[in-house]
């Protein structure tokens, strides 16, 4: 219902077309590859591919579709995330429809936008995971000796105790388990 009300929103702007509307991070990879849409608007968490799974898809496969994140989150981890992953805007689902509609136009039309709350956040958190730490994490998180981690990521023993090493470190955590919560908690996994 909420998707369907911004659509429709969107669809009254008299230089906003909205081509489609999906329900799922997978079916809008599809829809963006069919429709081939100026600007994806896009929320982090969906069923199926998240937001971010789905920028990083979009900008690998080189669809040539700029990426605008609309969530709640407004954390710094998963705008250094969403940075990473390749978007191009980042705003707040609390923000008016107005600052929405100018956020599209200036995405469309090359620009880049960023709640000003959250760069502020960005700016005053130092801790930034490399890709390879957050993967070294997400796995350490559950458990699996080194060994095993670097098996499934295809790396060196030596080179997963670094990624771990440089996480707990940037962390300031005492431990692997300590330093996997803590991202966590960031939001940085």
């Amino acid at each position: 219902m909420i998707r369907d009300a911004l659509a429709q929103l969107l669809n009254l702007q008299p230089d906003v077309e909205v081509v489609a509307s999906v329900v799922d991070g997978l079916a809008a990879l599809e829809t963006v590859r069919v429709h081939r849409p100026d600007v994806l608007l896009t929320d982090v968490e969906m069923p199926g591919m998240t937001g971010l799974e789905l920028a990083e898809a979009v900008r690998d496969q080189e669809l040539g579709c700029r990426v605008l994140v609309l969530t709640t989150f407004a954390r710094a981890g998963y705008l250094r995330r969403a940075l990473d992953a390749g978007v191009d805007g980042y705003v707040l689902k609390a923000a008016p429809v107005a600052e929405l509609v100018q956020a599209l136009r200036t995405v469309r039309d090359g620009g880049r936008v960023v709640a000003p709350e959250l760069a502020l956040l960005v700016w005053e958190a130092p801790v930034a995971l490399t890709e390879r730490e957050r993967d070294v994490l997400r796995l350490a998180e559950q458990g699996l000796p080194n060994r095993e981690l670097a098996a499934q990521l295809h790396l060196a023993e030596g080179t997963v105790r670094n990624y771990l090493s440089d996480a707990i470190s940037k962390l300031g955590a005492r431990n692997r388990a300590e330093a996997a919560a803590a991202a966590r908690e960031q939001c940085l996994l």
